[in-house]
């Protein structure tokens, strides 16, 4: 069929895979919108998953319901070994930018403005020239004495404190999207419990909306022993058969075409129900298919030419950033588990290498760093990425 229009290409659809069986979390999460607009307490929300299961795009669409809303709302990727105060000041300006549009009183935007761009410069280290000052870009004068500590906690908390009030005047709230949140430096961490502490406190009008891997909660906790009381957890997960099989059908309807049950059965069973390899697998057998009625034979023609671009783009990518150490034992835990996406004991790994497990803690904790692995709990390690283990048995 016509590559061109092909329905699972990236942006092609009206609604994702990734989307696909969300119902219940889209409706929570419009549920803690008119609670906060309504001034009454809610937690913040965090989504823990694999990689590969939709956290992002779900993000996203959570951030275009709270600005459909009239709430500003900014977005943040955390990275490795990079502070939180300087993306933050940079998605705080945007929602703040949503919300100037509907206030009445500009002199009031500017006030946290101000107080944003004090936030912001003490992103700047202490000692740094003149010319290597990063600017915020934010026209107005920096606030003294409000934000601007230098304690991320307590500057944290004073900025949160501004920006909900702002929100508060116009009847809305601010809504803080933060994405890769395992990699938040501990500090960040910790003051972003803190200043989420305090807020909820008051019922200010303002939530964050966190996405990472599976061990995000203990991250949090091992943070603050408080932070089970700060967030709702949600598990975003595979999709179950009926959400899978209306991923692929809705798609495929739109072009007026149709998929056979069998076919069906073999895209599930080849994907198990991962929307992005859902996506992957559902653009190589359009693209393979010359009826516009799918078959099962389609999706077999189809599947090496989808797993030859997750080898490269999705899998490949992740295992180039393993030193030769790491590589090794990434295929330990692929043989012990025997390619499924189980978790393996520590100690078995460090049998199977005949190394002592305190040996192994280098490489383990620096492939935690790196996101491929995570532990779930104590002595057990598992693959962050679905099917990474599958991958790793057919490399030489």
């Amino acid at each position: 069929m016509d590559p061109v229009r092909n329905p699972f290409a990236p942006g092609a659809g009206q609604r994702p895979p990734e989307l696909a069986g969300r119902t219940r979390e889209l409706d929570a999460f419009e549920v803690v919108l008119e609670r906060v607009s309504r001034g009454r307490p809610e937690r913040s929300l965090v989504l823990t998953g694999l990689r590969g299961v939709g956290k992002t795009v779900l993000l996203g669409e959570l951030r275009s319901m709270a600005v459909r809303r009239g709430w500003g709302a900014g977005k943040v990727e955390a990275r490795p070994e990079a502070g939180l105060r300087r993306p933050l000041s940079a998605a705080l300006h945007r929602a703040i930018r949503d919300l100037a549009v509907r206030h009445r009183a500009p002199d009031r935007v500017e006030e946290v403005l101000a107080v944003l761009k004090a936030f912001a410069l003490k992103a700047n280290p202490n000692d740094a020239k003149l010319r290597d000052r990063w600017q915020p870009g934010i026209d107005v004068p920096a606030a003294v004495g409000r934000a601007d500590s230098g304690d991320i906690e307590i500057d944290l908390v004073e900025l949160f404190t501004e920006v909900a009030d702002l929100a508060a005047d116009v009847g809305t709230g601010i809504a803080l999207l933060l994405d890769e949140m395992q990699d938040v430096q501990a500090e960040d961490v910790s003051a972003l419990c803190a200043a989420c502490h305090e807020l909820s406190q008051s019922g200010a009008p303002l939530v964050v909306v966190g996405a990472g891997l599976p061990h995000v909660p203990a991250v949090l906790s091992a943070s603050k022993s408080y932070s089970e009381r700060l967030f709702r957890y949600v598990r975003i997960d595979r999709l179950d058969r009926s959400d899978a099989d209306r991923a692929v059908i809705a798609p495929i309807e739109r072009e007026e075409a149709e998929i056979t049950p069998a076919a069906l059965d073999t895209l599930f069973t080849v994907s198990g129900g991962y929307p992005y390899f859902v996506q992957a697998y559902g653009k190589a057998t359009w693209d393979a298919a010359v009826r516009t009625e799918i078959a099962e034979e389609d999706v077999r023609l189809a599947a090496p030419e989808a797993e030859s671009e997750l080898a490269v783009g999705f899998f490949g990518s992740r295992y180039e950033r393993a030193t030769p150490a790491e590589r090794e034992y990434l295929r330990a835990m692929a043989e012990l588990v025997e390619g499924k996406d189980e978790p393996a004991p520590t100690a078995k790994i460090a049998e199977y290498l005949e190394r002592r497990p305190s040996s192994l803690s280098p490489a383990r904790d620096a492939l935690i760093k790196k996101g491929l692995v995570y532990s779930g709990e104590r002595g057990q390690i598992a693959f962050t990425v679905p099917h990474f283990g599958r991958y790793l048995l057919t490399q030489d």
